[in-house]
């Protein structure tokens, strides 16, 4: 039996590679986009802040568009930059930048206690690039920073406005400082105490581009591939070996391992090769837990193989299979956080994403390399990709034919 399966491996592997054109999705593609989308080479050391640049015009100048600043730079996810507004959005235009921040004249005026009072709306715009799959990420954060701003400030205007209706403040000064006064105790109230440490695990917990683009390519482009197994069983059918292979005594079950293990043994062979291209050049921490990545990604890859052998058993033509792959594969990372942060789905469709195989990969992967956890912490994600594994493959046992 090792011998016909040594046999259909080589058979295989020399059909899926006999073009040249497949190294261009095997390996350079993979590099490409991960290089790009993981914002090109980190900074000299691997010191430097790798958070993401945004630009920001302060036209208002005032305490208030200052403290806006300060909120998100003490942010673990962008890095804001004040300069003029020609300049921000020369940033954005060229694409050096995700998204451009303009804080308005009139913007801390607002907040003040007579803008509050007359109903002022304190707003800021944020230019976003349509072709950036960080920009949520970006508008996620400056929502948290002006929501931290505005709080302390509505709780002492719902204070000021509370008490002149229950008893009428003497003047205006009066009002003044009652306002003054319990924005002083909100921001107090919603500062955290001195007495609590927090410290951040190993790799920590923030939002990495680098690590997100490289977990995220490996799986579109390993996952694609593999699903693209159902083309040889296409052309096995078509060109009439598959009949003449299963005259000889060699049973379904020993052909479809040997299908699956050259698939599957240049998908890890890829895996390894993207990994290291994240080492070495983005410096994506991914050896922090190697047991625990060889776990994810060998389950990852049985699961893809598994799935595209039993999709061979219901296409009936190569181009059918082609297509396929690439629309199932490129949905199902895209669908599983491949693309950009699963935080940044609805909710509801972030539990709906849970029945695709992408969805648990992608989260072991971001578990290692931006939550530093181990073998112990991704094995729930392990066992699911195994069962994905085990029913894909029994369904292709079930529906497979030689014609």
């Amino acid at each position: 039996m090792l011998n016909k399966l040594t046999a259909i491996i080589r058979k295989d592997t020399a059909l899926r590679f006999e073009g040249r054109s497949e190294l261009l999705f095997f390996l350079i593609l993979p590099l490409i986009f991960t290089f790009l989308i993981g914002g090109g080479l980190p900074a000299a050391g691997g010191g430097g802040d790798n958070r993401l640049l945004v630009p920001v015009a302060d036209e208002d100048g005032s305490p208030r568009s200052a403290a806006l600043l300060a909120a998100l730079a003490d942010g673990d996810v962008v890095r804001p930059e004040a300069m003029s507004r020609a300049e921000a959005e020369a940033l954005l235009a060229d694409e050096d930048a995700a998204a451009a921040l303009i804080i308005p004249a009139g913007f801390g005026a607002a907040l003040s206690a007579d803008g509050l009072a007359a109903g002022q709306e304190a707003a800021v715009t944020l230019l976003v690039s349509p072709t950036s799959n960080v920009a949520p990420a970006i508008e996620g954060e400056v929502n948290r920073a002006v929501s931290a701003l505005a709080r302390p400030l509505l709780v002492a205007r719902n204070a000021t406005e509370g008490v002149a209706a229950v008893r009428p403040f003497a003047d205006e000064t009066a009002r003044a400082a009652f306002f003054a006064a319990a924005l002083a105790a909100a921001e107090a109230e919603a500062a955290p105490p001195a007495r609590v440490v927090t410290e951040v695990a190993a790799g920590g917990n923030a939002y990495d581009q680098r690590a997100q683009a490289s977990a995220g390519q490996l799986i579109t482009w390993v996952f694609i591939p593999l699903l693209g197994a159902s083309g040889l069983f296409v052309y096995e059918r078509l060109m009439g070996t598959l009949r003449r292979l299963l005259t000889t005594p060699t049973r379904k079950s020993t052909f479809l391992l040997g299908a699956i293990g050259s698939q599957y043994l240049a998908a890890l062979a890829q895996m390894a090769i993207l990994v290291l291209f994240g080492v070495l050049v983005m410096r994506v921490p991914w050896g922090r837990d190697p047991v625990a990545l060889i776990v994810v990604l060998a389950t990852f890859g049985l699961a893809g193989v598994a799935l595209g052998t039993a999709l061979g058993t219901f296409v009936k033509t190569e181009g059918q299979a082609s297509n396929l792959s690439i629309m199932l594969g490129m949905a199902m990372a895209l669908l599983g956080g491949a693309w950009w942060p699963m935080e940044l789905f609805p909710a509801g469709l972030q539990q709906i994403v849970r029945v695709l195989p992408t969805t648990w990969a992608m989260s072991a992967l971001t578990d290692i390399t931006m939550r530093g956890q181990g073998v112990a912490d991704i094995l729930p994600e392990a066992g699911v990709l195994l069962a994905f594994a085990a029913a894909f493959f029994l369904v292709g046992l079930w529906r497979f034919r030689y014609e």
